[in-house]
């Protein structure tokens, strides 16, 4: 049934077509860029289409390719999986996640030490940066948890939580408030976040109109800014899900509690079927349940 179908040349495609060069598939695959060349146009004969638009030093898939990408993508990686079920297995597993600085400093290094308690042989590896990820492209990641309003149809999503923002300060700045009016703390992303709150939104809810006249002073990451506000630097607008940790050991408490801005769900995403595999399937088990924990504690 399946003799006609030309595994190599199809393997060699999904190289080129992740990696976006014919060069790069070349290097992965301990072949010439030649050899490439080759069997991806004898593909395209064979299937009687172009898959790749030739530009110089470069190529770019065309509406074709980028179909046979997406679909030959999720039926190698199940090949895969199958191929490693039947592998005798080893004594350790690991899974690598990319996620935001903060919320890996703030939220999810403080609580995995219970994930390792009940997983002893799984090992998380954890990158971290602000930007979007290709995970279609980048096969040597798992998993990615973020934050925001994006739509990704193309992979498998858990929602794990919703946040809001509030303000808050530490505990003797707050008692001090309002007869003296503290700087505020913010983020100055290096490229702006579509969604987050702003000072000017809490002072239109508030009717705290001082705020749009107080002095600024930013920080690159939400975790930093967090620790300036701890320090008692100033009036903190932070995300729930952040806070968290911070309020419960009381180094930061809130300020007009009663005012609070919606914010964007976190999301856990991979490639559609790399959710089955045990170690990443243990981890999204182990998340889902944290959640859910923390939000029945938050009711009681």
């Amino acid at each position: 049934m399946f003799a006609r179908i030309p595994l190599t040349a199809l393997r060699t495609f999904e190289s080129a077509a992740r990696l976006a060069s014919f060069r790069a598939a070349a290097l992965e695959l301990n072949v010439t860029p030649t050899a490439v060349s080759h069997q991806i146009r004898g593909l395209e004969q064979w299937l009687g289409t172009l898959l790749f638009e030739r530009l110089g030093r470069g190529v770019r898939l065309t509406e074709g390719g980028e179909r046979l990408r997406r679909s030959l993508h999720g039926a190698l990686l199940e090949i895969d999986r199958s191929l490693e079920a039947l592998r005798p297995q080893p004594r350790e597993h690991s899974l690598s996640l990319n996620t935001m600085p903060a919320f890996a400093a703030l939220w999810l290094v403080p609580r995995l030490g219970r994930f390792y308690r009940r997983h002893p042989g799984i090992r998380v590896r954890i990158e971290t940066s602000n930007e979007l990820v290709d995970l279609e492209r980048d096969s040597s990641l798992d998993l990615v948890i973020r934050c925001g309003l994006g739509d990704y149809p193309q992979l498998h999503q858990q929602q794990l939580m919703d946040e809001h923002f509030a303000a808050y300060a530490a505990p003797q700045l707050r008692e001090d408030m309002p007869q003296r009016r503290p700087d505020l703390i913010g983020v100055g992303w290096d490229a702006p976040m579509s969604g987050l709150p702003v000072w000017e939104s809490w002072a239109e809810q508030s009717g705290e109109d001082w705020v749009l006249a107080a002095t600024r002073r930013d920080y690159p990451d939400e975790h930093y800014a967090l620790q300036a506000a701890i320090a008692g630097q100033g009036l903190v607008l932070a995300s729930s899900v952040l806070v968290s940790d911070s309020l419960a050991s009381g180094l930061l408490r809130p300020y007009r509690a009663d005012i609070s801005l919606p914010g964007a769900p976190y999301l856990a995403l991979c490639v559609p079927g790399r959710e089955r595999q045990p170690a990443v399937k243990a981890l999204l088990d182990w998340l889902a349940e944290e959640v859910l924990q923390e939000n029945t504690t938050a009711v009681d």
